[in-house]
């Protein structure tokens, strides 16, 4: 009896296991979400402004439900596109990429580049993302150059350790941004400053949301912080949330919309719309992308 009932126990424990993967891989890593926030960070009077945030799209060749849902994001008609990261997965993801974005290029963007926008990725153990001070490693090189040249020649801004003013929804916006700080790219030194005042709204981006890059943001009066890298921990436990950040940032922040600590910025961390082609899985953190409708304070 005692025997049958551990036999049971255990069958049952292999069959929830079998479908919980199966959901995560299957179901849930392409339940596509669109996120909706409203960040009070315009001043008095203003009109709203709609910015559409995209992370972490992590494209493999042949992925067109992503694709189809992502261009399906142009009939939002923002009036600014900013994308944070780590658009490939793959040597010959360009294509697919374009595919999806390509109705979003002819909004105003800004863009930033992750860690897997220059190398490709490599397999690793999973459990490697609680240790701290694990080493990068990389893989094939991607064509960044290519991606960059179309994003560039559609109008949108490289702010890979850049500055600069973009003119969106009929008001100039202020935008700064770093190169990834997660393989320490990063210099915001080269560009930091006080936002001029001159503009309406100053907006930051960076891919790995790391605490020192965004409190120096912060301090220089970017009201409006926007990052990926950390797919909402991916893998997350319901009611207790991510597991990882794989950066510096908490797990209480590992997504969504935040006041950023001892500032009077918001911080977006979007949990992204894809996956490290190793790890294919997501759990109680879908895929999204935000449409954020900023509005006065």
């Amino acid at each position: 009896m005692r025997k049958r009932t551990l036999f049971r126990l255990a069958a049952g424990t292999v069959a929830a296991g079998v479908a919980t993967l199966a959901y995560a891989s299957l179901v849930e890593r392409n339940m596509f979400t669109l996120r909706r926030y409203d960040v009070p960070v315009l001043p008095a009077d203003a009109e709203p402004l709609r910015v559409l945030h995209l992370s972490d799209l992590h494209m493999m060749p042949g992925q067109r439900r992503k694709q189809d849902w992502v261009a399906s994001l142009a009939a939002l008609d923002p009036d600014l596109v900013v994308v944070t990261g780590d658009n490939m997965a793959h040597p010959d993801a360009v294509p697919g990429v374009l595919r999806a974005l390509q109705p979003l290029l002819d909004f105003p963007g800004a863009f930033v580049f992750g860690s897997n926008d220059y190398t490709g990725p490599v397999w690793k153990n999973p459990f490697t993302y609680f240790l701290p001070d694990r080493e990068y490693t990389e893989g094939a090189a991607l064509p960044y150059e290519e991606l960059r040249d179309v994003f560039t020649g559609a109008g949108w801004a490289d702010l890979n350790n850049a500055r600069t003013t973009v003119k969106a929804g009929g008001r100039e916006v202020e935008l700064v941004g770093v190169d990834d700080p997660h393989i320490e790219r990063d210099d915001y030194a080269a560009v930091a400053g006080p936002a001029s005042g001159s503009a309406e709204l100053a907006i930051a981006l960076a891919h790995s949301p790391e605490p020192a890059v965004l409190d120096q943001m912060a301090a220089d009066g970017f009201g409006l912080l926007l990052a990926g890298h950390t797919h909402g921990g991916q893998v997350c436990v319901p009611g207790y949330g991510a597991l990882v950040t794989n950066c510096g940032l908490p797990r209480s922040m590992a997504r969504g919309l935040h006041r950023w600590p001892g500032s009077d910025s918001w911080l977006h961390v979007s949990a992204g719309l894809g996956t490290h082609p190793t790890a294919p899985v997501r759990f109680a953190c879908p895929p999204e992308a935000s449409i954020l409708t900023l509005i006065p304070r």
